[in-house]
């Protein structure tokens, strides 16, 4: 696929890229050059260790709990983005 850089430096990444990626608006992301090439991919997200029980936890800072309204309202995005239609 090919895309074009703007007058400011932006970049549009096409949307089928961005999907197979992951990639989200806001998402914080690396950009660098090596090698001869502009690599970017998603940032590092920040963790703590924490002790649950026995274990060590990686916990990702910054992150807020995952509820069932905030899935429900992701699936329903979703589903009007694909163009499905829920039903009975």
């Amino acid at each position: 696929m090919k895309t074009t850089i703007d007058a400011a430096g932006r970049l549009v990444i096409p949307k089928e890229i961005r999907r197979q990626a992951g990639l989200q608006p806001g998402m914080p992301l690396d950009v660098r050059w090596q090698d001869g090439r502009i690599e970017i991919e998603p940032a590092a997200r920040p963790v703590r260790l924490e002790r649950r029980g026995r274990f060590l936890v990686a916990v990702a800072d910054g992150t807020d709990e995952l509820t069932t309204e905030i899935v429900e309202e992701t699936r329903e995005a979703l589903a009007r983005e694909r163009g499905a239609v829920d039903g009975p």
